[in-house]
């Protein structure tokens, strides 16, 4: 509960006018606690759907921790992401709030493809979609940082190098901060470091690819700007759009894109680490050999 004001003693006020002194009270006016004034300042963490159990020690899950949003981190083609600095007593960490813009203010808006199998349920929401309506356009926000939040948590589950997801709400997605006060952990592209880290993370890299196949998941755009490199270890970001590899009788969850996707990731990741003259598999080949052991995983 946030005290908006309080009632303080009355201020005496003394003057004088030509000989003679005066002095009255002014009191303040009295204003109660109000308790529809929310507190900017809040966390909102108690209000928000929460990421996976177990929750790591290192999230602040108190209502009455604080926010503050620490300005922009990076403009992405459907979200912003801000830095968050949440703090309770002596706990403090960064998290990163993902915010989803909709349609009109978004520059990736031919996801069709990408949608596939992520429809709402609700068929008037589906339908303004579908027309591009101002409610459509929120709408669909809300979907992709519902699909990401699900992924994440899933994927986090399964053990793959993802953020934490730490909560969603609304259009927000709140996660772990990569990085420290100093910066932003860097993207794979823009990484620079010693050949044999370079050969660890390729082959992070392609344990990654097998560690997605085998949780179903398709990244749909993974290459060395959606993975970061923090520490000694490569992370996956950017998963909105995330398609699930699964049989095709499985309609109402199938994108009939998937295995194009998939065969993209796997030539775009390992081009990466190809010019920089590390040894890779050939992605078609291992792109096959990750069909079939996400159709049945006892073919490796």
């Amino acid at each position: 509960m946030a005290r908006q004001h309080h009632e303080a003693a009355p201020d005496v006020v003394a003057f004088r006018k030509n000989t003679e002194d005066f002095t009255y009270l002014v009191r303040r006016p009295k204003t109660k606690w109000d308790d529809d004034v929310p507190d900017p300042g809040r966390s909102t963490y108690e209000g928000a759907t929460h990421g996976p159990d177990p929750v790591p020690d290192w999230v602040i899950t108190s209502g009455d921790a604080r926010d503050e949003d620490l300005g922009d981190l990076k403009s992405g083609k459907e979200a912003d992401v801000a830095i968050i600095e949440r703090t309770f007593g002596d706990d403090r960490n960064l998290l990163a709030a993902k915010r989803y813009r909709d349609t009109d203010h978004r520059s990736f808006r031919n996801d069709a493809k990408y949608r596939m199998g992520k429809q709402p349920k609700d068929g008037r929401v589906a339908r303004a979609i579908q027309k591009k309506t101002n409610f459509g356009g929120e709408a669909r926000a809300g979907v992709w940082a519902q699909a990401e939040f699900a992924t994440l948590s899933q994927l986090w589950l399964a053990g793959l190098p993802v953020p934490y997801p730490v909560q969603l709400s609304g259009t927000e997605l709140m996660l772990e901060y990569l990085g420290d006060d100093d910066g932003a952990a860097p993207r794979l592209a823009d990484w620079r470091g010693p050949r044999d880290l370079l050969e660890h993370l390729r082959d992070q890299a392609i344990a990654i690819l097998w560690g997605l196949a085998g949780a179903g998941v398709v990244h749909g755009d993974l290459s060395p700007y959606n993975t970061l490199v923090w520490g000694e270890t490569l992370y996956v970001i950017d998963l909105p759009q995330a398609a699930e590899l699964t049989d095709v009788t499985r309609a109402a969850q199938y994108n009939s894109n998937a295995l194009d996707f998939l065969q993209r990731d796997c030539r775009n990741l390992l081009a990466y680490f190809e010019k920089k003259n590390a040894k890779v598999p050939d992605p078609d080949a291992l792109f096959g050999e990750l069909v079939a052991f996400a159709f049945d995983p006892r073919t490796t």
